[in-house]
């Protein structure tokens, strides 16, 4: 019988027989509960299309034909098959490749980065396209599921291919589920599929142009294996739709398919999290002020792109939000508009989203909701170098792209009681739509005293001479250690917290020329175009010499924060050999 070790490349599994495949796949699925087990990592998503992954690569050439990996949440059977099952094997290696499709580990398999849903179909339609130009012959597939169909990009690149009138094969992996469970219309129709059993007259891939193949039994490969031999040199676009198990084989879950989408190290043998901490965090703070927010204004509306547990909305705590909470599938353009419109309509809309997946709403952030200036608060999680550290995840960059819109009010929280203080502000006033971007890192439950009113006044924490240190949110901990450095050099340096960081309280900048040579300013967020070239600009008439600590302008992947820290002097130590550089 083959081993999982033997196999080095998907030419291997071309002549197996049905029994090998099944016990490859059994072998695949242990090795990948205990290497998720380990380290942590998405579960249900990879259990759930090994029979999948086995059949398309016996079905299609992977030396000739194209396959574009969806969202990279189920690509861990395709990593084994494609020279990389050591890592998944030795224990010692499990940290050595990325979770997601990576194309410097095997750029003839990887062909791009995939961290973000559903852009597959339309890297497809680009990809069979040049194809076409080329006049080369081979089969174009784009394999997508697990929610990625109610992203935008989706949307439209199914409407693209479907007009493409020439090789195009969709996979739609339909496990019922996106993180949690799936909402919208469309999902209705793939279920109304999965119960005629592909025979409703209702249709949504027929209708866009696709012929259409549905598979009941998903998660068996001869079945899967004969529907897409059927797809295979297809003349034109076609869907084939697999109804799957998420989570199969690990009945943990399969029984709690949302909690088992990703986990932490667990243990695996009842499925339990390896450690439990009931140390207070920022993302469990943000449902507790999400749902007091909804219990005490029933005008409040709490909005989602399909991501309720990184801010803690349990099934049952969705339940209790009833018709104040919204889910808009895997969709931040949707999420920032339907956020705008309901403030229009004079509700009290709360976006609570992911830094990395709001950058894809960037243009409604400008059109539809800070050009008519309406009052929605978005509450923006994953910031800056403690965000999630991996190259197609960075949450580096909302501030630089939040902040230079007109209107928008972009605030930084430096504590627990502050970003309390700041919601319920947010949520209060009428004036303009209200960005906060949720503290990561060490939890502080208070760093100052808070000072009311958001929307233009620095607060001076700390008043000295000589050097300023002006530290945007989370860094504000760092600055204040960096002051005690300094302070023991007999430097009294002056402590700001910023607060808001979409603007400069410009007469608190130019006041402090008075008695300062240097300014530092610190963020954990992009330095290019961040919060300190706003304050260097407006303090470069000025005799202060200005320092600006932040991130470089570069891709990272799966760093060490406390290495970047340390890297962008952005530590206390750091921060205190900087300003007395600057005041030598």
């Amino acid at each position: 019988m083959i081993q999982l070790k033997d196999i080095k490349k998907p030419e291997d599994i071309r002549g197996l027989s049905d029994d090998e495949l099944r016990n490859l796949a059994e072998q695949m699925r242990e090795a990948m509960l205990k290497w998720v087990s380990t380290i942590g990592g998405h579960v249900g998503p990879n259990l759930g299309v090994v029979e999948a992954t086995l059949a398309m690569y016996q079905v299609f050439d992977a030396s000739k034909d194209k396959i574009v990996w969806d969202v990279s949440h189920q690509d861990v059977a395709y990593k084994m098959l494609t020279g990389r099952v050591d890592a998944f094997l030795d224990p010692k290696l499990y940290r050595s490749i990325s979770e997601y499709t990576f194309p410097p580990e095997a750029p003839e398999y990887d062909l791009f980065y995939a961290g973000h849903t559903s852009p597959s179909i339309t890297l497809a339609t680009g990809l069979a396209k040049a194809r076409d130009l080329k006049g080369e012959k081979y089969n174009v597939v784009a394999f997508i599921g697990d929610g990625s169909l109610s992203g935008g990009v989706a949307f439209e690149g199914l409407d693209a291919a479907g007009a493409l009138g020439t090789n195009l094969i969709v996979i739609v992996n339909d496990n019922q589920m996106a993180i949690a469970e799936d909402h919208g219309a469309l999902y209705d129709n793939l279920r109304q599929l999965r119960e005629t059993n592909g025979t409703a007259d209702d249709n949504y891939f027929r209708s866009l142009g696709f012929d259409y193949l549905y598979v009941k039994e998903g998660n068996n490969l001869d079945a899967v294996r004969q529907a897409l031999a059927k797809a295979k040199d297809s003349p034109k676009p076609i869907v084939v739709h697999i109804d799957t198990q998420k989570g199969q084989g690990y009945v943990p879950a399969e029984r709690n398919r949302e909690e088992f989408h990703y986990m932490p190290p667990f243990d695996l043998a009842n499925g339990l999290p390896a450690e439990n901490s009931d140390a207070p965090d920022y993302d469990t703070l943000t449902g507790k002020i999400a749902m007091e927010m909804i219990e005490k204004d029933p005008l409040t509306l709490v909005v989602t792109a399909a991501t309720p547990g990184a801010f803690c909305f349990d099934e049952a705590t969705r339940k209790r939000a009833g018709k104040q909470y919204m889910d808009v599938g895997i969709a931040e353009q949707c999420g920032v508009s339907v956020s705008a419109a309901a403030a229009k309509g004079g509700a009290k809309p709360i976006f609570v989203v992911e830094s990395t997946f709001l950058q894809r709403a960037l243009d409604q952030l400008i059109e539809d909701l800070s050009l008519d200036c309406l009052p929605a608060t978005l509450l923006v999680q994953g910031t800056g170098v403690y965000g999630i550290p991996d190259v197609t995840h960075l949450g580096f960059w909302d501030e630089v792209q939040l902040s230079h819109i007109p209107n928008l009010l972009y605030l930084a929280p430096t504590s627990a009681e502050e970003y309390r203080a700041m919601v319920d502000w947010a949520h209060q006033q009428q004036n303009v739509p209200v960005a906060i971007r949720v503290p990561g890192g060490p939890y502080h439950e208070t760093l100052v005293p808070v000072e009311p009113n958001f929307d233009s006044k620095w607060q001076t924490v700390q008043k000295g001479s000589e050097v300023a240190l002006i530290a945007m949110g989370n860094m504000l901990a760092v600055a204040l250690e960096a002051a005690k450095l300094l302070k023991d050099q007999g430097i009294n340096a002056t402590v700001i917290n910023p607060r808001f960081i979409s603007g400069v309280d410009e007469a608190a900048l130019l006041a402090l020329e008075a008695d300062h040579k240097a300014i530092v300013t610190l963020e954990d967020s992009s330095l290019s175009g961040g919060f300190g070239e706003k304050v260097a600009r407006l303090a470069g008439p000025t005799s202060m010499r200005v320092k600006c600590l932040g991130l470089d302008k570069k891709f990272i992947d799966r760093y060490n924060v406390d290495d970047v820290l340390k890297q962008c002097n952005l530590t206390p130590e750091g921060v205190a050999a900087t300003a007395q550089e600057l005041l030598k």
